[in-house]
């Protein structure tokens, strides 16, 4: 079929869906003896009829069933296609990744200082760091918050965050917890929220605070996200390594409390990563790397 006739078919489709010339007109945005020329043209190019006319409107014919099983996918297709291009804003919209945690309690707060900064579309993907880093890799992220340092070739990244972890419960779990660095004997009586079954941020809090693996701990609770385990230490399941951020007004409001002060607390540093030297030649990228260094960075 020429490409030419794209339009036509898509008239045929919607007419044929509808029943109706006058309000596939409607829906197309042209008028009926357009929509009706496209029809007549596409009957005169194909040597079908595709219609049979009457008062009531139109009642497809069997040759209009076959086209419309044949073409219909494909036109809807494209139409989601254009549709997709029209909502993410082609050119101009900044494609972001990064944990969902961050995201949502350090960025998403700023959102039109963020939208503001770029001129444009903010479109944002969570996801795991080895998986956001290759996409930015490739091309189809512009920017990623990483929580480690970025070890990809051709990947620029820059201290943004300093992440303090702190190790909090309910206050009911404080009952037989003595003084502010308790020994992990006695935290060992509480049981575990983790993120993973490895216990990845608290085994990292064991071995930097008390020097040792977290082995004798007992986990209750696997949430893979950590306004989860959050959500399930304020109703008292048990404690968990946090970072600071995401339950400093607990804190403040005494919803939850630390169960351990060590002189230097455990932190991570969190990257802000790009594509080597993209930032130079992306004025929207640069402007939203400075945004977000000014409004998030420590």
């Amino acid at each position: 079929m020429a490409t030419h006739n794209l339009e036509h078919l898509r008239t045929f489709l919607t007419v044929y869906r509808v029943g109706s010339l006058t309000e596939a007109a409607r829906l197309l945005g042209i008028s009926q003896p357009t929509a009706s020329t496209h029809v007549h043209s596409l009957e005169q190019n194909l040597g079908l009829c595709l219609f049979e006319r009457s008062p009531s409107g139109v009642t497809p014919t069997p040759k209009a069933d076959g086209l419309a099983r044949d073409v219909g996918p494909h036109i809807d297709a494209l139409d989601d296609l254009a549709f997709m291009s029209a909502m993410s804003g082609g050119n101009e919209s900044i494609h972001l990744g990064g944990p969902a945690e961050f995201i949502s309690a350090m960025l998403l707060p700023h959102t039109p200082d963020l939208t503001k900064a770029i001129g444009g579309g903010l479109r944002i993907r969570f996801g795991l760091v080895d998986n956001l880093l290759e996409e930015l890799r490739s091309g189809a992220l512009d920017i990623v918050i990483s929580a480690v340092r970025p070890r990809v070739q051709g990947i620029s990244g820059v201290p943004l965050y300093d992440e303090e972890f702190v190790l909090v419960a309910a206050p009911s779990w404080t009952a037989g917890i003595t003084g502010v660095e308790p020994a992990d004997g006695e935290l060992s009586a509480v049981p575990v929220v983790a993120y993973a079954e490895n216990l990845p941020i608290i085994r990292r809090y064991w071995r930097t605070v008390f020097h040792r693996r977290p082995d004798h701990l007992r986990t209750i609770c696997i949430v893979p996200d950590l306004r989860g385990v959050r959500a399930a230490i304020l109703a008292g399941t048990g404690m968990s390594v946090l970072p600071r951020y995401l339950v400093e007004e607990d804190l403040t409001a005494g919803t939850l409390v630390t169960l351990h002060t060590p002189e230097f607390a455990p932190l991570n540093t969190v990257y802000l990563a790009t594509r080597t030297g993209e930032p130079e030649r992306n004025p929207q990228l640069r402007s939203l790397v400075s945004t977000i260094q000014r409004l998030v960075g420590n």
